[in-house]
Order: structure tokens, then C-alpha cells, then sequence
């Protein structure tokens, strides 16, 4: 039987090992590893948990916002000029775009391909993108019978002109959410000097004529916005792409400036199965516009009426930003989802008076110069956004205007100036360094801004480039340590603020996820780790991870105020969308646990389990030092608002199940106990479109007995425990 060591607090700490075993190996008549929790539930902790440790982050990066939360469908529905990253950065911190034809025209494929074009037309999209289409977009007909050009759009920015010289037009393969609905609102901003009308369809793939159509007429000289309708039937294949075409018959010629589609079922614009998927969870926050993208960000482009906004490239991650998704979108977003809003400011490329003005925008009243311009955009009431965030890694030379732990204060203070002057109500986290390797740049901060200070913002994006030789349980090892890390590190920041004069000082966790990259290939019969076994965000690794890190942060009350997880849809952060149709990670079901811990009160805990070892094999950890044993099992107890006990535990050991004793004194609970588990096969066990529940959420119930009970902890899971109060 493994040796352990007992570990007390208000909730259960990283628990301390007398002896490190190596991994546990059960057989079918080995005996199960055995491990005791002790729960004083009459005696509890000083501060409730917030409910702003299981928020989330959005980012103008690839499929997050645009075709991810946004319900608009269509890639490059602006027409725009589309530049494709080279992966570098200029000295200053902006991205650098491919100029070699056949690079881009390598990427464009690349990614027509990902978004499920027929692999026998794209030859006509590239060919179209060299005669002077948008990217993204084909040509229907002969490519003689239509010729396009780079136009100019009503305020500005590139639209597309087309010339119809016999029958055809331009086209785009996209998917369609036909699971919940069938009909789809066309927006059309365009001009002609010569046509009246032009027809806008759908035609399945691998049918010849079109499934739903319909006539736009109304067009003129000068720029009208035009709207329509198209309605599948019922009949139509639901798992294939879909060809929107906007053509003509006659003769003449068509300037767009865009063309968007979105299913009728819409809430403002926003996916309605992504809302109903956060709604679930019970999302409290959410963080925008970035995340890297938010440091050459200018919240005026993205306010207005749409069709005023310019599409401008998106210089932290390449492609273009069409500024359809401003700060009106995300407060309404939000809304729709029942969530707080945080946004964090440009303090990159932006000014403090930018920012200052920002703020008003958001929580001015409408007799206030930028309260006023929010109300001529149709929203008289303040949106009332406490959370603000005064820049974005900064440190990071991948970051526009990027600066140094001694030029940071200096903004720093410049920003807090101008927004508390705007308003002095709101809360600002200022931008930290990662604590695993920061101290310097904290510690600056600290120094030269102390009395100006609330909270630090902490980016544990850990991971780092691994061999291709590496155990891919050591990777997981490795993880199921690093809150232990961080829970240390954490609790060293939040001293050296308090004797650096910070008054009450806050940590702000603002993005998270495991972030191990494959290293190049290796070769040989000992390349073990692969995309198929690399623990990742997608993976059941980040359900365990995450509520690992959530444990930290209900330990560290009331230092740590807030956690938001990295990014929303398609970028780690519990939702993934495919083809239009979403479906959930299993980190999601984490923070849907934990969201029920909202308010809710730790309680003391004595814990006695097994311990393994972490090799250290991740580079972002090598240097981090401390104990690299770590206990198999973490738990945190605590008192729901309602009066219930509840438990939080993880088995994060490789070596199997293990059995659970569980003793509550000070509690009179009933003599049944709620289970959720959430499990898998293997560490990096992983949902996806075609098995979208492979890794879900099991109940159970526990027999309780002389307020005890006990728990078979699943290999690689994460468990609830919900004991409500005896009824009397």
C-alpha cells in the first residue's frame, strides 16, 4: 500500500508526499490504491469563493469570434483584401503577411480545404483570387462570362466590383446548421450603374440546380442595403456543404461591398447554440477583444453602423478584422448569455485618452461626449463594465508596441489616470508578467505603482516545445503538478505585493490553458508522442487541469478574483464549432462543475493519498523549483449558499482507480450523496463532431452511512460530490 502523508487547511492543499512512488499498476487482482478525506464542515473559511473564477475569454483569432460565437457564416463576407501571416513579427510586434504568390496561394488552399470546399474547385479559387477576387470566393460559370475587380467601398476600405458578360457570378462553399435551421437572412450592401436585379441561391453539393433562391432587386447607381431570405427544405442533406451563389443573367456589372448570411434563428447576431451552451454553464464573465489582437485594436473602428465600419487587417494574427463585432455586439452578446463584461484596452498602439474614452463609451452617461455617441448607436443606458484590463502581455515582443518592466509602469499609470477620470468606479487589472518567470517585471510594477494598483493579471500559458521521444504520460505528469506551481507562486506574488504597499492586492488569472506543442519530428520507433496522445486543451487532460487550478484558486482566497479561461469556441476553451454545429471539450463540463461552487464556502479538510512523481520535462517548468512529488488525489470541500456540502476532487494519478473514504463531522447531511464524474480511457481522451459526447458528465448516487461514504475515483477524473442536509 503507498505511504502518504496527511495534509490539513481550509481546503485541501497540494498534498505533501513522505515517500514517492512510482506510478500505481493494477491488474485484475490487484488491490485498489485507498485514500481518506476528513471534512470539518462547521469550520470555515473567512471568504466565499467569487463566481468569477470560471469566466471566459474571447480573441479576434481564427474561428473564436468570427464563425465561431458570430452566427454570420460566410468566410470574408466583406470582400476585403485578405493577408496571410508569415508567422513573424516586425521589432515593434506586428505580424508580417506572405507577398509570394505561390505561398499565398498555398494557404488559401490550406485553408479553403479546413473549411470544407470540393477539392475539385480549388484551382477556380485560386485562379479567381489571381484575377482580382477576394479570397474565399470562386466564380460561377465560364470564367470569361464574369470578370472581377478590386472596387472601393461607400466609406472606404476594398469592395468588389463584378462584370457580368454572359451568365454566371461569384460564389462560396460554406455549411449550413440545418439541424435547427432551415431558413437564412441574406444582407446585401452593393450599387450598379446598369442592373436592376441579381439572384442570390443555395445549391447543395452534388446537385445541379438550387435548393432556394431569390431575386434581389432594388439595386441603383447609388449604394443600397438589400435584404432577403432563403429557405432549405425540409428534404434537403443536412451533413454537406452548401454553395451560396449571387449571379445574374443579364449583362451589366455589381459593386459589393458585403454579402453576409445568417441562419433566421440569430439572438443578435450570435450562434445561438453557442449562447445555450454558455447559458448551461452559467457563465459569469467574459474577456474581449483580446488576447494579442487587442494591442493594435481601435474600439472606435468597431462601432457604428456596420456598414460604416472598416475592414482592416488583423495585425496580431493575419486575415482581416471586418469590425462586425464591436463593443455593441459584445455587450449584447453577454447579455444574451446572462454574463459580466471585462474588456481589456489597447495599450499597445492605443492612447489613455483612447481608453479613457472607451470607457465612457461603456459606462458614461448620455450627456457625456462618447455616453452621447453610444446612444446614437442605439443604446441610451449605460452598459455599466467593471472589470478593465490595461493592456496585454506587454512584455512579449509578439505584442504591438510591446515595452520593459520599467516602461510598463510608466503607461501603466498614464491608463489608470485617464479611466478612473472617466470612471472612477471601475475595477482595472494591471498587466503582470506569468509568475513562473516574471519577478522582475512584478516586482517593477510593484515598485513604481503600488498605491495605483488593485490586481495583476497572470497569463499561465505553460507548456512549452516537447520531443517527439517523450512519454506522453510524462507530459500529463508534468501538468497534473504545474497548479501546484502555480498555487506557490501565486501565494509568493500575492506577499511581495502586500510589501510593496499594494492595499488588498488581487490576482487576475485572464488566459488558461495547457500550451505543450510537438517539437519536430524525431524519427525512429521511439517517436511515442503524437497529436493523437499530446495532452491538450481539446483533451480530458484540461478538464483535470482546470479544475486543478481552480482548487488553487479557492486555497489563495480572496487573492485570486477572477479566472478566464482561454478562448470561448474553437481555441481551447471548452466549445468547439465544426461545420456549424457545436459541441463541448471536456474542460467545458469542468467549469460547468465549478460554476456550482459560486459563493459557496471552503471548509477545513484533512487528506491522506498517494503521491507520484513529475519528471520535469516540460521546458516552461524546469526552472520553477519545489517539491516535484505531487498527491494523486486533490479535493476541495465546502458549504454551498443553500446549506449542502459539496466536494471537488480530481485523480490525476496514472496509476488507476483508487477508493475514496469520506467522513463529515459538523455536518447533518442526508443519507443519499449526488455524483457527477466525468472520465475517460486515457489522459488525452477527447470529444469530437462525429462523437461529440465521447468524454460527458456520468451521475451516480453514494450511499451515505453514519455520515460517511465512499467514492470510487475513476482513473484520470474529475468528481462531484453534491450532499444535501438531512431532512428533519
Amino acid at each position: 500500500m503507498a505511504n502518504s502523508r496527511k495534509s490539513v487547511r481550509w481546503t485541501v492543499v497540494s498534498v505533501a508526499v513522505t515517500a514517492v512512488l512510482a506510478p500505481l499498476v493494477y491488474g485484475a487482482d490487484a488491490r485498489e490504491a485507498e485514500a481518506t478525506l476528513m471534512i470539518h464542515a462547521g469550520e470555515l473559511a473567512p471568504s466565499q469563493l467569487p463566481r468569477n473564477l470560471v469566466g471566459q475569454f474571447c480573441e479576434h483569432l481564427g474561428a473564436n469570434i468570427y464563425n465561431g460565437m458570430d452566427a454570420q457564416i460566410l468566410r470574408n463576407p466583406t470582400l476585403a483584401d485578405y493577408p496571410f501571416s508569415t508567422g513573424q513579427m516586425t521589432p515593434d510586434g506586428v505580424v508580417t503577411f506572405l507577398y509570394e504568390r505561390s505561398k499565398i496561394e498555398e494557404e488559401l488552399r490550406r485553408q479553403a480545404t479546413h473549411y470544407g470546399w470540393p477539392q475539385s474547385e480549388l484551382g477556380d479559387l485560386v485562379n479567381a483570387r489571381a484575377d482580382g477576387l477576394a479570397s474565399f470566393w470562386g466564380r460561377s460559370g465560364k470564367p470569361e462570362a464574369v470578370v472581377v475587380s478590386p472596387d472601393t467601398g461607400p466609406y472606404g476600405g476594398r469592395a468588389q466590383r463584378v462584370e457580368f458578360k454572359g451568365a454566371g457570378g461569384i460564389k462560396q462553399w460554406a455549411w449550413l446548421p440545418l439541424h435547427r435551421a432551415r431558413k437564412y437572412e441574406f444582407d446585401l450592401l452593393a450599387r450598379s450603374p446598369d442592373l436592376a436585379a441579381v439572384k442570390v441561391s443555395l445549391t447543395c453539393q452534388g446537385t445541379a440546380s438550387a435548393c432556394a433562391e431569390a431575386t434581389v432587386s432594388g439595386l441603383a447607381g447609388e449604394w443600397h442595403k438589400l435584404a432577403g431570405t432563403l429557405t432549405v427544405p425540409q428534404d434537403s442533406r443536412a451533413n454537406v456543404p452548401y454553395c451560396l451563389e449571387l449571379s445574374c443573367e443579364a449583362t451589366g456589372q455589381i459593386v459589393i461591398a458585403h454579402l453576409f448570411l445568417r441562419p433566421s434563428d440569430h439572438i443578435d447576431g450570435a450562434d445561438p447554440d453557442v449562447v445555450k451552451w454558455l447559458k448551461k454553464a452559467r457563465l459569469p464573465l467574459l474577456r474581449w477583444p483580446g488576447g494579442n489582437f487587442v494591442s493594435a485594436y481601435h474600439w472606435v473602428d468597431g462601432v457604428g453602423p456596420v456598414e460604416q465600419r472598416l475592414t482592416l487587417p488583423n495585425y496580431a494574427w493575419g486575415g482581416v478584422e471586418p469590425n462586425t463585432f464591436g463593443t455593441d455586439e459584445f455587450i449584447a452578446f453577454c447579455r444574451a448569455v446572462g454574463c459580466e463584461s471585462m474588456i481589456c484596452i489597447n495599450g499597445g498602439t492605443g492612447t489613455p485618452e483612447e481608453a479613457a474614452q472607451w470607457v465612457e463609451y461603456c459606462n458614461g452617461p448620455v450627456t457625456s461626449p462618447q455616453g452621447a455617441r453610444r446612444a446614437a448607436n442605439g443604446h441610451p443606458k449605460p452598459y455599466h463594465v467593471r472589470h478593465w484590463e490595461a493592456g496585454n502581455e506587454l512584455w512579449g515582443r509578439w505584442q504591438a508596441h510591446w515595452t520593459t518592466a520599467r516602461g510598463y509602469p510608466d503607461r501603466y499609470l498614464q491608463f489608470a489616470k485617464a479611466m478612473r477620470e472617466a470612471d472612477p468606479s471601475i475595477i482595472l487589472h494591471a498587466c503582470g508578467a506569468p509568475v513562473l518567470w516574471g519577478h522582475a517585471w512584478n516586482n517593477a510594477l510593484i515598485a513604481a505603482a503600488a498605491p495605483a494598483l488593485h490586481s495583476l493579471t497572470d497569463h499561465p500559458l505553460i507548456g512549452g516545445d516537447l520531443s517527439r521521444n517523450t512519454d506522453p504520460l510524462d507530459v500529463y505528469r508534468d501538468f497534473m503538478r504545474v497548479p501546484d506551481v502555480l498555487e506557490r507562486k501565486w501565494g509568493d506574488l500575492r506577499d511581495e505585493m502586500a510589501r510593496g504597499g499594494v492595499r488588498d492586492g488581487r490576482l487576475a488569472v485572464t488566459e488558461l490553458q495547457m500550451f505543450a506543442h510537438l517539437g519536430p519530428e524525431a524519427g525512429g520507433q521511439s517517436e511515442w508522442l503524437n497529436r493523437q496522445n499530446l495532452v491538450t486543451p481539446a483533451t480530458l487532460g484540461e478538464a483535470l487541469y482546470d479544475t486543478l487550478i481552480f482548487h488553487a484558486a479557492a486555497r489563495l482566497q480572496p487573492f485570486v478574483e477572477l479566472v478566464t479561461h482561454s478562448a470561448t469556441v474553437n481555441h481551447g476553451g471548452g466549445l468547439r464549432k465544426e461545420r456549424e454545429r457545436v459541441y463541448a471539450n471536456p474542460c467545458y463540463y469542468a467549469s460547468r462543475f465549478m460554476a456550482d461552487w459560486a459563493e459557496a464556502t471552503p471548509v477545513k479538510i484533512e487528506l491522506h493519498a498517494p503521491s507520484e512523481k513529475a519528471p520535469i520535462i516540460l521546458p516552461d517548468v524546469r526552472n520553477a523549483g519545489g517539491d516535484p512529488s505531487f498527491g494523486v488525489v486533490d479535493a476541495l470541500a465546502g458549504r454551498a449558499v443553500n446549506g449542502d456540502l459539496r466536494l471537488s476532487l480530481v485523480n490525476r494519478g496514472t496509476g488507476g482507480a483508487l477508493v475514496l473514504k469520506v467522513k463529515a463531522d459538523g455536518f447533518a447531511g442526508g443519507n443519499k450523496a449526488e455524483v457527477w464524474t466525468l472520465t475517460g480511457p486515457a489522459p488525452w481522451a477527447a470529444n469530437s463532431l462525429e462523437q461529440p459526447d465521447a468524454v460527458a458528465p456520468t451521475r451516480s448516487e453514494a450511499e451515505v452511512s453514519n455520515d460517511s461514504l465512499t467514492l470510487q475515483l475513476a482513473p484520470y477524473s474529475v468528481m462531484q460530490v453534491r450532499w444535501g442536509a438531512r431532512v428533519k
